[in-house]
Order: C-alpha cells, then sequence, then structure tokens
C-alpha cells in the first residue's frame, strides 16, 4: 500500500486561503485577516502564515500591503493556484503508488523465483529418484535377443540400463548376471533414465545377433 507523503502546513494553508477565495468568501480586492488574526485562525506562529502568504503572494494571489494587511490580487490566479496544487498531489500520489507497485512486484518476483527453485529442487529429486525406481518390460515375440545371454546381446552397453530380475513364468530371477538369458514371454525389470524404456524397445527390435550381421 502506498505511503502519502503530507504536504506542509504552510502550503495547506495556502491552498485553503485560495479555496475560501474560489468559494467567493473573500472578493477580489478585498482585504482578509491580517498574519497574527490568521495565525490565531488557524493556530500556527506568524511564521507559518509568512510563509503561506509569500506562497500566495509568489503567484500572484494575494498582495501584502505595508499597513494594511493582505488583499486579494486575483480570483483568476487563486483557481489556477489550487488547479496547480491538485495535479501536483495527482502526480505525487501517483508517483507513490508506481513507487508501491514496483516494491510489490519486486516482492513478487522474489516469491515466483522462490516457488522456481522449489519446483527444480523436487524435479531433481524425482528424477533421480526414478533411476532408481524399476522398470518393467516384456520381450516381445520374434525378438532376435530371445535365447541368448545378457552378454551376447550386450544389453547394458546398447541400452544403458541394469537389469535387476527376469520374470519367467511364475518364478522371478534376481541378479541374473551376465549369463542369464532371455527367453520369449519374459519380463525384464531394469534401472535406468527417464527414457531407458524406448531404448530398450527400439534395441529389441533392431538387435541384430553379430553373427547373422
Amino acid at each position: 500500500m502506498s505511503q502519502r507523503i503530507d504536504s506542509p502546513r504552510y502550503m495547506k494553508i495556502a491552498l485553503d486561503l485560495a479555496g475560501r477565495i474560489c468559494n467567493g468568501e473573500f472578493k477580489e480586492g478585498n482585504r482578509i485577516f491580517g498574519r497574527s488574526m490568521l495565525a490565531s485562525e488557524y493556530n500556527v506562529s506568524p511564521e507559518t502564515i509568512r510563509r503561506a502568504v509569500n506562497l500566495l503572494e509568489d503567484m500572484k494571489v494575494v498582495v501584502p500591503t505595508q499597513g494594511s494587511g493582505i488583499h486579494i490580487a486575483s480570483l483568476n490566479n487563486a483557481y489556477s493556484f489550487v488547479k496547480k496544487f491538485q495535479n501536483k498531489e495527482t502526480i505525487r500520489s501517483l508517483k507513490s503508488d508506481v513507487k508501491a507497485l514496483l516494491t510489490q512486484k519486486k516482492e513478487i518476483e522474489n516469491t515466483i523465483n522462490d516457488k522456481i527453485d522449489k519446483i527444480v529442487d523436487y524435479s531433481d529429486r524425482l528424477k533421480n529418484l526414478s533411476i532408481l525406481t524399476p522398470l518393467e518390460i516384456e520381450i516381445e515375440d520374434g525378438s532376435q535377443i530371445i535365447g541368448r545371454t545378457i552378454t551376447d546381446t550386450k544389453f547394458w552397453q546398447n541400452t544403458g540400463a541394469t537389469i535387476i530380475a527376469i520374470k519367467r513364468n511364475e518364478s522371478l530371477i534376481i541378479s541374473p548376471g551376465p549369463y542369464g538369458g532371455f527367453e520369449k514371454g519374459d519380463t525384464i525389470f531394469v534401472v535406468g533414465d527417464v527414457d531407458v524404456i524406448d531404448r530398450i524397445k527400439g534395441f529389441m527390435k533392431e538387435f541384430v545377433p553379430e553373427k547373422e550381421a
């Protein structure tokens, strides 16, 4: 939320006096109260009133006359002063709002970056976990690896997968070793990266025994 910066007291008094002129309380050419009376009315020091009157004098709204007080110089200038002040306040408010929004934007960006870091961290954990999660694939009929051993097919070299078990009928062969063989209907359990299944399927379709190559 933006924080509004209050205008100095003398400026508020000058604006109030200009507003009273615009509202017809003080007529153009007429004399308004002296500085002492204005200081009493606004409950401020004479110095604050002096600064307020000087501001109105600079804007040609009033004309202080020696010995006869303060006179209204121009109604139009009073209107212009009020309008100018309102425009400045609008710009100041907009600047304050933009500053607050930029701060919020930075906070949101930091939050988003933090969430992204967490997503990446979780993704890395899941990726590492998937490498250790066994995947299963059935040897299709007609595959050239049927009847051959893990060593014969250079299974790991060609697929990057490590065979941890082979399911054959109702039996489960744990850690079959390099001389474990493949038979029709076997289901092999492997561990590897996220693309290992696609590589194994492609390998089983395209494998050609070396002696037949």
